[in-house]
């Protein structure tokens, strides 16, 4: 063995670790588990972890609902039926303001262009309002 760790350039330490104890037992489980899991979504892809759950304990792979997501999650393991959208719509609506500036931030003079930035940061409405001329001659780095 010690030959052959040489001619890999690897160390022998992790070979003896893993010779004393392979697998462990939850390893071993959790593959069996997760092997179940894997069967009963080939066979139903629509079924989420719950169901996959309950199709794995008919298979005689008892675990929780909890343990089921884990493993799932784990491996990408997911429905093919796709969440519900949060939104009302699938596009965008209007933009709330006007771009009247057409993204030319540039001033020739104070007081020609303003810039708003509204953000909302842990519940609180921050309102930042900068100056046109004074934004280009800090992007311009003077």
């Amino acid at each position: 063995m010690a030959v052959t760790c040489r001619v890999l350039k690897i160390a022998r330490q992790p070979y003896y670790r893993w010779l004393a104890s392979p697998v462990t037992d939850q390893e071993w489980d959790e593959a069996h588990r997760l092997n179940a899991l894997i069967d009963a979504h080939r066979e139903d892809p629509e079924f989420g972890y719950r169901y996959l759950a309950d199709e794995a304990e008919e298979a005689g792979y008892r675990m929780a609902t909890r343990t089921a997501w884990r493993l799932c999650n784990a491996q990408g393991v997911a429905s093919v039926i796709s969440r519900k959208r949060r939104g009302k719509g699938t596009r965008p609506g209007p933009p709330v303001h006007d771009d009247r500036v057409q993204r030319n931030f540039h001033a020739d003079a104070p007081n020609q262009v303003w810039l708003t930035d509204i953000e909302r940061h842990e519940a609180l409405l921050n309102l930042a309002v900068v100056k046109g001329h004074r934004f280009a001659s800090v992007a311009a780095g003077v």
